[in-house]
Formats: C-alpha cells, sequence, structure tokens
C-alpha cells in the first residue's frame, strides 16, 4: 500500500510539473489520429519542422539563464538573417558557399542588433518581454523602410528581378533557389518504414548542426560566463555585490541569442527556398517561444530538452490540426482557429503566471520585512 501510494503520489508530482507538454502531447496524439494523414508523411513533416526550427527556438535559452525571460527581441536576429541573405542573393552566390557566406555576414550584424536590444533591455530591467515585443515592431518599422526605399535607391541591386518592377524597394517575395537545401542535403538519408512504399528522409547535416548548438548551449552554461549567467538571473543585487558588471552579462546575454536567431533563420529560410521580404521575420519570435513553453520551460528556466520537446509538440499540432478540424467536424478552420489559439494562448498563460508569480514574491518580501522590523 505504502509502495502503491509513493508511485501515486510521483505520478502527480510528473503531471503537475510537465502538465503543459502532456497537454498538448495528448492533443498530438488525438490530432494525429483523426488527421490520417499516412504515417510516412507525417514523419516526414514533422522532422522537416524539427531541422528548420529548432535552432531558432534553442536561441531563446540564453537570456532565460540570464534572468532576462523569454527573448522576443529575436526578431532583430531574423532581420540580420534576412538581410545576409539579400546580400548574397544581390551578389547571385549559389550553393553552399552562398549558404557559408549568408551564415557569416548574419553575425556581424546580429552582434550589432543585439548589443542595441541588450543596452535598450538594461534600461528597462524587469520588463524585458514586452520590451521586446515593442522593439520587434519598431525594429520592423525600420526594416520596411530599408527595404522599400534604401534598396534600389540608396543601397545599390545588381540583380533587377529582386526590386519592384518600374520602381524601388524589394519584391515581397525573393527567391533563393540556388542555396535552397545547401545545407539540408549536405548529408541526407532515406530511411524506409516497412509496410509503406515512401521512405522517410533525414537532413543529417542539419541536425548535426542543431547537435553543435545544444553541445554549444550545455559547455557555456560550464563556463565562468555560464556561471555570470545564473547569478545575474538569480539576483543581480547578489552579482553586484559579488563584482559583476550585471549590464555586460546581460547584454552578451541578448548578443548570443540574438546571432543564434539569426543562423537559425538562415537554416529556416534555405529549406523554405524563398523569402516573404517583409513576412517571414514577423512571427519568428511568437511562434519559437510558444514552442519553448509547450515544451515545459518558463520564463525563469528553460532547457534544451524543453526546446526540442516543444518545437516537436508545436509544430506536430501545426500539421495534424487542420485535417483532424476537418474530419471531425467537416472543416478545415477550426483546426486553423486552435492553431492560431494555441499560439497566443499560451503565451498569455505564461506571462500571466510571471506576473503573478512576481506579484507573490514581492508580497513574500514584504511580509519578511515587515516581521523584521517588528521584531
Amino acid at each position: 500500500m505504502h509502495e502503491s501510494q509513493k508511485n501515486q503520489f510521483e505520478l502527480k508530482w510528473f503531471l503537475r510539473k510537465n502538465i503543459v507538454p502532456v497537454f498538448f502531447f495528448v492533443l498530438c496524439v488525438i490530432g494525429g489520429y483523426y488527421s490520417g494523414l499516412p504515417l510516412p508523411f507525417l514523419l516526414n513533416e514533422i522532422i522537416t519542422r524539427m531541422a528548420r526550427n529548432s535552432f531558432l527556438v534553442i536561441s531563446l535559452i540564453i537570456p532565460v539563464l540570464a534572468g532576462m525571460g523569454l527573448n522576443f527581441g529575436i526578431v532583430l536576429g531574423a532581420m540580420a538573417g534576412q538581410f545576409a541573405y539579400v546580400a548574397t542573393v544581390n551578389w547571385q552566390m549559389a550553393g553552399l558557399t552562398g549558404f557559408t557566406t549568408t551564415a557569416l555576414l548574419s553575425i556581424p550584424l546580429a552582434i550589432l542588433f543585439g548589443w542595441l536590444t541588450g543596452i535598450l533591455f538594461n534600461h528597462t530591467k524587469g520588463k524585458e518581454m514586452i520590451t521586446g515585443i515593442i522593439l520587434g515592431f519598431f525594429a520592423n518599422g525600420i526594416y520596411q523602410l530599408i527595404c522599400l526605399y534604401f534598396m534600389g535607391n540608396i543601397i545599390p541591386i545588381k540583380v533587377p528581378s529582386m526590386l519592384i518592377p518600374g520602381s524601388i524597394g524589394l519584391r515581397n517575395t525573393l527567391d533563393i533557389k540556388p542555396m535552397q537545401y545547401a545545407l539540408d542535403n549536405l548529408l541526407k538519408i532515406q530511411v524506409k518504414i516497412p509496410g509503406h512504399v515512401f521512405p522517410v528522409s533525414i537532413p543529417v547535416a542539419t541536425f548535426l548542426a542543431i547537435l553543435a548548438l545544444c553541445l554549444f548551449t550545455h559547455y557555456i552554461v560550464k563556463t565562468k560566463l555560464g556561471q555570470e549567467f545564473r547569478i545575474v538571473g538569480q539576483d543581480m543585487h547578489v552579482a553586484e555585490a559579488s563584482g559583476i558588471n550585471v549590464d555586460r552579462v546581460r547584454i552578451i546575454a541578448v548578443i548570443l541569442s540574438t546571432i543564434l536567431a539569426g543562423l537559425g533563420q538562415v537554416i529556416f529560410l534555405q529549406n523554405l527556398g524563398n523569402i516573404n521580404t517583409y513576412g517571414s521575420h514577423v512571427q519568428v519570435g511568437t511562434f519559437a517561444v510558444a514552442a519553448i513553453l509547450i515544451g515545459g520551460a518558463s520564463v525563469k528556466k528553460a532547457t534544451v530538452g524543453q526546446a526540442l520537446l516543444g518545437t516537436l509538440l508545436f509544430h506536430t499540432l501545426f500539421i495534424v490540426s487542420p485535417l483532424a478540424g476537418k474530419n471531425l467536424v467537416g472543416d478545415a478552420m477550426i483546426g486553423e482557429y486552435f492553431r492560431v489559439f494555441v499560439t497566443y494562448g499560451v503565451i498569455g498563460v505564461a506571462l500571466a503566471l510571471h506576473a503573478w508569480q512576481s506579484l507573490q514574491e514581492q508580497r513574500r518580501i514584504a511580509l519578511l520585512k515587515a516581521d523584521i522590523s517588528g521584531e
């Protein structure tokens, strides 16, 4: 009986701690069943989306470690990646050379954007997430100004097909087909599933890049800089008393996150083969944040495992929900509405919980101070 009670307690503790990923796992299983999608197709879609999106989601971890919450400012990193693609397409580069050049070009731009974002975050301590959201909107305005007015007018564009016909500014869609699958096809294997005709395609090179990022994230936590991230994230006043330059550490965390987001966007777009010039970057922060939250992360704690699990669950739900909605109620839009609701709903709940936890912490500190003064 004692053993049974212990197991029951452990199960309750596990469910309470992992309620969000468990809930979305159940939704994915139900959605997968009712969607009626063939297993090879479903696996191919999941693997493609994991390869395409994991890098972006993992880029959120370091700012969480440094106590800045979920960095919606990774939108600026995505912009850095897209500006780099504009340059390499204009130079008519192709293949792995073009992809590598794009990735390298995105880094200095991401460093600049990350540095500016970090300075802003240091002036809005405790409100980094909402600042990141607003910053994304502001930066998007500047991005559109550059793309619509500067490109082809102040910034020379040699490839006419990149520009709006008879005008200046970049087209709505940029073709990067010469660089499509540059990383994915570097090393790819086909796995046959017994009983199915079509094999499952696995872009090994892309997953090796994601593995390298996972190892880098794990390694940096163990370094002196990683320990400074942790100390700053736990208590900035203690960090300052320990002689740590808090503002500098926070800026480094944002710069690293922005660089990784830029590289993630470069990987994302090489898989698609085209750029929605004015839209590809807009939802990057929202979708990445929703994915990591679904994996069980919070605004104060996030791990590589949670990032990967969240990416898997979030994008599986994206694949199955429209068809499941159509088969259940006869309307695919029901699944689409649910998908959008999940994206924003999970972020809203996380932010509400963060506000509630902060309020509880302030009350606890106030009560503690009252007890001390009463003594």
